[in-house]
């Protein structure tokens, strides 16, 4: 499983010209999933990004997670996280976890971060334009 976090002073997700979703100071996650990815697996992450401290505290220090900070998540599913170009210029998807069973982990994986934050999505599978105003610029990536 890998997350891609931004922090972010607002972002949306458009389909078909019309905006799906929207959240103003929190955090994008593009999520991808892979084979053998599991329940325990989305735990970890979910604890480990709502206690990511990257948002500032009253000295400008990124010192606060999203829980002492607020603001809302807005999560899309991403299978080209997994893309491989090791064999040349046209990416490989063969390691992204595709479907239902990729669906399904997303899925849960939202529903875990709602014990913590308020989470807006986009709609998997669908062809979205996601516009993200990323502060600092603030991106981690994270793995497990």
């Amino acid at each position: 499983m890998r997350v891609l976090v931004q922090r972010s002073n607002n972002a949306s997700v458009v389909i078909d010209n019309k905006i799906y979703n929207k959240i103003d100071n929190g955090l994008v996650l593009l999520v991808g999933f892979t084979e053998g990815d599991d329940i325990e697996k989305i735990k970890y992450l979910a604890r480990k990004i709502v206690n990511l401290r990257i948002f500032p505290d009253e000295n400008d220090i990124m010192n606060k997670s999203i829980l002492d900070y607020g603001g809302e998540v807005l999560s899309i599913s991403q299978f080209t996280l997994y893309a491989d170009t090791s064999k040349g210029n046209r990416p490989s998807y063969i390691k992204a976890l595709g479907g239902e069973e990729a669906n399904k982990l997303y899925e849960l994986f939202n529903k875990e971060l709602e014990k913590y934050v308020k989470v807006k999505t986009g709609v998997f599978g669908a062809d979205m334009e996601i516009n993200i105003s990323n502060i600092g610029p603030t991106t981690i990536s994270l793995e497990r």
